[in-house]
């Protein structure tokens, strides 16, 4: 079945893949291609709508990534978000300089005046809050171009050539921080483009299952399977489209949660799959001796992640595929194209150059945490797993600030355990996210009895959000924290002080490495 689709131009912001989270949020189905996409492949797909994204680069820097100036006379609509905007001034007549005083550079909320007689705002508020970043300005407007929004500081904050269906925007509608962002998109796609949201998740679900089969064929494959969200969506996903060809590895690599190991082991024994378990504590742990830097923790345990599945799949034979659980989020975080890098992650920066497999596949590459989750509603996947709680790849290892052992991952584990206990006890699991405890390289003077103590500092982390691509921190009641603090200090060994991360995303990312 084919669909209507929009097509995001990725110009290297960090928020791209977002823009097409919201696209598809909207109804309509969308996909992100690299802004050097041959044009002739871009018309190929006919798609109803254009969407210029952000990126840190500035338009009038010659070695910056430009658009082909072919799609502005096919007569389709073109939407430009910040970056995005400032290309379209540049190509049409405008003019686009470096902010000459702080007035007109904007980053934060910032408070939005619109024309809500310009399609792009029809039906909304006519002041609200936008999340601004930009640091050059335009100078001049294309001809043809009205101002359909301004801020305090800026005139032109949207542009907008409703004859041509041209429309630009210096904020970022795809962030929760921009009040009706997404009600702006779908204007775009539905008063603009004409959209009939003609795609659903369960039209997602059947297209990956006929593209597994496809491609594997009569092959063997390996899934690696964490019991997380995102592998075990994966799992059913593969299982319902290549049945017992698949084997699922669950890698035991002791950097798991208080009992983890075996209530994932529980979980899937009476699932219709193939399922291995390969304790591999000692090793990982004798790779990680001593490492404390952030990054290469996530490489080593990204190698020998793929190790430990070359030597399962050579123990059940000539495995062709191995699949990952790998979503947006991990692969904007680990750069692409003129994305800046922000952390690795271990089954996409972290991946060791030689694979002893014909290919990697990575089914849930295209989707958000919360399209995962109801993407495992679509299969039928039990609620608690649809809705466990997000646990990183590399696991307690970024959660251990500093050298890892044994002993702190034990204390570790009990504390987070804790954490998670008197959370549940107090019924907030729903106003949270993610939540979870770090056990920090900081050591301090306390007093216990009687007696001096000097042991670790343990941070407590939670936040709140719907894409995992900002989010805010969590305002747990005091009376709880309480709780959870006196707990730690005295039933965990070697914690005598407890602090809570009360910082956003961004400037701070969720987890801590």
């Amino acid at each position: 079945m084919s669909h209507q689709t929009v097509i995001v131009l990725d110009f290297g912001g960090q928020y791209n893949q977002l823009i097409a989270r919201r696209v598809r949020e909207c109804g309509v189905y969308c996909e992100v291609k690299p802004y050097t996409t041959p044009m002739e492949q871009i018309r190929a797909m006919n798609p109803i709508g254009i969407i210029f994204t952000g990126g840190p680069n500035s338009v009038y820097d010659p070695k910056s990534p430009q658009a082909d100036p072919a799609v502005f006379t096919w007569g389709i609509p073109i939407l430009g978000i910040c970056y995005g905007c400032q290309l379209l001034a540049h190509n049409l007549g405008g003019r686009v300089t470096a902010a000459q005083d702080d007035s007109a550079r904007e980053y934060g909320k910032t408070q939005t005046y619109f024309d809500t007689g310009c399609k792009l705002f029809r039906g909304l508020p006519e002041t609200g809050v936008t999340w601004m970043s930009h640091g050059d300005y335009m100078e001049k407007v294309p001809a043809g171009f009205t101002l359909a929004a301004h801020s305090d500081n800026c005139p032109n904050v949207a542009i907008a050539d409703e004859a041509r269906g041209f429309y630009g925007v210096q904020y970022h509608p795809e962030v929760n921080h921009t009040q009706h962002g997404t009600d702006m998109i779908r204007n775009f796609l539905y008063e603009v483009c004409g959209a009939k949201g003609d795609w659903t998740m369960g039209d997602y679900k059947e297209t990956a299952i006929r593209q597994i089969r496809e491609k594997v064929g009569d092959g063997k494959v390996l899934l690696a399977l964490s019991g997380g969200v995102d592998s075990s969506v994966a799992a059913a996903l593969v299982a319902e489209a290549v049945g017992n060809q698949l084997t699922c590895v669950f890698v035991d690599h002791g950097l798991m949660r208080l009992n983890e190991g075996d209530e994932v082991e529980a979980a899937f024994a009476k699932w219709d799959i193939n399922f291995v378990r390969a304790n591999a504590e000692d090793l990982f742990l004798s790779k990680l001796s001593g490492v404390s830097e952030p990054e290469k923790k996530r490489k080593i345990i990204g190698e020998e992640f793929i190790r430990v599945f070359e030597a399962e799949a050579k123990k059940i034979g000539q495995v062709d595929y191995l699949v990952q659980g790998t979503i947006y989020p991990d692969v904007i975080e680990s750069g692409a194209g003129d994305a800046a890098v922000i952390k690795s992650h271990h089954n996409v920066g972290g991946l060791p150059d030689y694979v002893d497999f014909k290919e990697i596949i990575e089914p849930l590459r295209m989707l958000f945490k919360d399209e995962v989750r109801q993407l495992g509603r679509e299969l039928d996947l039990p609620e608690y797993l649809v809705m466990r709680q997000p646990f990183p790849g590399p696991g307690l290892a970024i959660r251990v600030i500093g050298d890892i052992t044994k002993e702190k991952l034990d204390t570790l584990r009990l504390a987070d355990f804790i954490f998670r206990d008197e959370v549940a006890k107090a019924h907030l699991e729903g106003t949270m996210n993610q939540y979870f405890a770090v056990l920090t390289n900081m050591r301090s003077v306390g007093v216990m009895g009687d007696g001096r103590t000097y042991d670790y500092t343990l941070a407590l982390r939670s936040v709140t959000t719907t894409d995992f691509m900002t989010a805010d921190w969590t305002r747990i009641p005091y009376e709880v924290l309480d709780k959870i603090s006196v707990r730690i200090v005295n039933e965990v060994p070697h914690i005598n002080r407890i602090v809570y991360d009360i910082t956003s995303k961004p400037p701070a990312t969720i987890e801590w490495e």
